[in-house]
């Protein structure tokens, strides 16, 4: 869990620095704080939401296989499943959340001037 934790939020914190002009931009043409913070969101929902759907589809596939090697094993435990799943999503939304609050506060005249 920290290991993406880091993941995610390594890598949104790159995308963010990388399109402080953009960023800039949009504010400076009317964009609210609001709306940044939902686009850098966004744009970390959409790969955590892949990656666990994959997930869950590779637990499901290792649950059957394991149900065939070994005697009363149950392939899914759905409260487990939806447990680790709430889990991960709260964790995902905690990584992203200091990139997208950094991205939402740029200065959009700092940001344009910089580059």
């Amino acid at each position: 869990m920290l290991l993406a934790m880091l993941g995610i939020y390594g890598v949104l914190s790159y995308s963010t620095i990388t399109r402080r002009q953009e960023i800039g931009v949009r504010m400076a043409l009317g964009a609210t704080r609001r709306k940044i913070y939902a686009l850098t969101l966004g744009e970390a929902a959409a790969p955590v939401l892949v990656g666990l759907a994959a997930g869950l589809v590779a637990s499901v596939l290792a649950g059957a296989t394991l149900r065939k090697l070994l005697y009363g094993v149950r392939t899914v435990d759905p409260w487990v499943t939806l447990i680790v799943a709430a889990l991960f999503l709260a964790a995902a939304g905690a990584a992203a959340s200091l990139p997208a609050r950094r991205a939402a506060s740029v200065d959009p005249m700092e940001a344009l001037r910089a580059e």
